[in-house]
């Protein structure tokens, strides 16, 4: 895919991390300015799996490469855009590995994250539901506690609950859950920390 032939929009994220900013927002405002016709790469320090799901839900496919030990490329290409889409399929399919693979195995691995307990949703609101995962992401760095959720809500099906404990509100999570149309409710801490309860919509 020739960057002649294509506009592309670049944004790397890397210094934001570096700084320990989260940079969710600041991605999201860039897709929003794509059109359809633009190619969107992003640089990251790594693979951005649980951005990979919620923009294929917005119409990209993706292609991510590795780099360096630091340095993930991620293409995004809009389902309208035909001409770099077939581009970058065939980029795909010239990989020793599929990008879908990698996505589908990163996805189950980045779900599992590092569960805290496995409930059952009739202990957490006595309604007849689907188990719920509760994720501690206390500690973490921005983005992970994001990246950590969404990817675990990613993996869930429709009326599944999530229960996270961040180490504060997490104002951008929210903003996105508004998106996906989920149900959430916050509770504030005495230590400051912030449980969240997730319903999938």
């Amino acid at each position: 895919m020739s960057r002649a032939d294509v506009n592309i929009v670049e944004l790397d994220v890397r210094p934001h991390l570096s700084k320990k900013l989260e940079p969710f927002q600041l991605i999201m405002d860039t897709v929003k300015g794509l059109q359809p016709e633009d190619v969107f790469v992003l640089h990251a320090p790594f693979k951005p799996t649980p951005l990979l799901g919620i923009l294929k839900l917005k119409g990209y496919s993706n292609s991510s490469e590795r780099m360096s030990a630091d340095h993930w490329v991620t293409t995004f290409v809009h389902k309208k855009n035909k001409k770099s889409a077939i581009a970058l399929s065939a980029q795909q399919l010239e990989s020793d590995k599929p990008t879908l693979d990698i996505l589908l195995e990163s996805d189950e691995e980045a779900c599992q994250g590092r569960p805290e307990g496995v409930t059952s949703a009739l202990e957490v609101d006595e309604q007849p539901k689907a188990a719920s995962i509760t994720l501690d992401n206390r500690g973490l760095e921005p983005p992970q506690p994001m990246m950590r959720t969404l990817a675990a809500l990613e993996r869930c099906k429709p009326g599944d609950v999530i229960l996270i404990h961040n180490d504060r509100v997490p104002v951008f999570l929210i903003e996105e859950l508004n998106n996906l149309g989920c149900l959430y409710t916050v509770e504030d801490q005495a230590d400051g920390t912030a449980k969240v309860r997730i319903e999938k919509g």
